[in-house]
């Protein structure tokens, strides 16, 4: 099994999922190769809360260029989660 702090690389906190943490739902960067159970037992062991539903989305890479040359960002994956009614909040999102 991997690591879970290896498929989970950060937390993204924008506008629009400070709304989503009202509803328990956190958004998060994660490995590209995960799968959707394999995020759902990571965030499981590392917060200690019961997850009902991941939602995943690959985002893809922009065209970049500096001077003549030109190239693309990298793809990553983005994952939605909610937790269930009876979990805690995650702290880690508390002070924001």
């Amino acid at each position: 099994m991997k690591n879970p702090r290896d498929l989970i690389k950060r937390p993204i906190i924008t506008e629009q999922t400070s709304d989503f943490m009202a509803n328990k739902r956190y958004v998060f960067e994660v490995d590209i190769r995960a799968n959707k159970t394999e995020i759902k037992d990571a965030i499981q062991q590392i917060f200690k809360v019961k997850v009902t539903s991941v939602n995943t989305m690959r985002v893809p890479g922009k065209p970049k260029r500096q001077g003549r040359h030109s190239g693309y960002t990298s793809e990553w994956k983005k994952a939605i989660v909610q937790l269930s009614a009876e979990s805690n909040e995650l702290e880690f999102f508390e002070s924001v």
